[in-house]
């Protein structure tokens, strides 16, 4: 499968690219800067340089001409600018799906975040800090706004994640309004196994789910979703 990630050179994106490229995939890389290449050779992917701040969706649309995936992984980070988490959390996530959309490609995963039901419906919990409400408030506007495509989404919210080494053991549940979300973490390598296992068994279509550390293996985890 040819796979197109936004925000390839994330810690998640380039550890997903390695478990992809491993099983024989082709992956490019979309990057925000030439400093950024060297990184995402080294893990076997095809960097592209392009600004989602700035990139149309045509644009991103010739990127992803001839792919089977489209995975967003790009975000401003809870400490960045309003700005920015619009530009790129939400704005970013529409722009890859309006590609993803004009270039026939169907399978579109996202990567969001947990705590997303907190901020539904303009709630502005006492117990989320100030800067990641905003963060979270642009994750689900990019869910809501990825929900009414045609496309087999599949969005994950991964707990708080680790740079410890992963386990291979996850617990993968449903998520949406009225579910709840255990408060726990993940390592960010389980994190990219369960999304490669997405991809490649094209599980959880329309499903949205909750990603911490469990019991179960990652094949297992992945396949009651099938």
């Amino acid at each position: 499968m040819r796979i197109v990630i936004a925000g390839g050179h994330g810690k998640i994106a380039r550890q997903l690219t390695r478990e992809l490229t491993k099983d024989g995939h082709e992956v490019v890389g979309l990057i925000r800067t030439e400093d950024q290449r060297a990184d995402l050779v080294a893990v076997g992917a095809v960097p592209v340089v392009i600004d989602l701040e700035k990139a149309s969706s045509t644009d991103m649309a010739h990127l992803l001409a001839g792919a089977d995936v489209a995975v967003f992984a790009a975000g401003a980070g809870a400490g960045g600018s309003e700005e920015r988490r619009q530009a790129v959390d939400f704005g970013g996530s529409v722009r890859l799906a309006d590609a993803a959309e004009a270039a026939g490609v169907a399978r579109f995963i996202q990567i969001s975040s947990t705590g997303t039901e907190k901020v539904r419906d303009g709630q502005t919990p006492t117990d989320v800090p100030a800067d990641f409400l905003g963060y979270l408030q642009a994750k689900l506007a990019a869910e809501e706004d990825l929900i009414t495509r045609p496309l087999a989404w599949t969005i994950v919210r991964p707990g708080g994640l680790l740079d410890e080494a992963g386990t291979g053991l996850v617990r993968l549940n449903p998520a949406g309004p009225g579910l709840s979300e255990e408060r726990a973490t993940v390592p960010r390598a389980d994190v990219a196994a369960v999304l490669a296992a997405l991809i490649e068994t094209g599980a959880a279509e329309r499903r949205v789910l909750h990603l911490v550390s469990g019991d179960e293996p990652v094949a297992v985890a992945v396949a009651a979703f099938a």
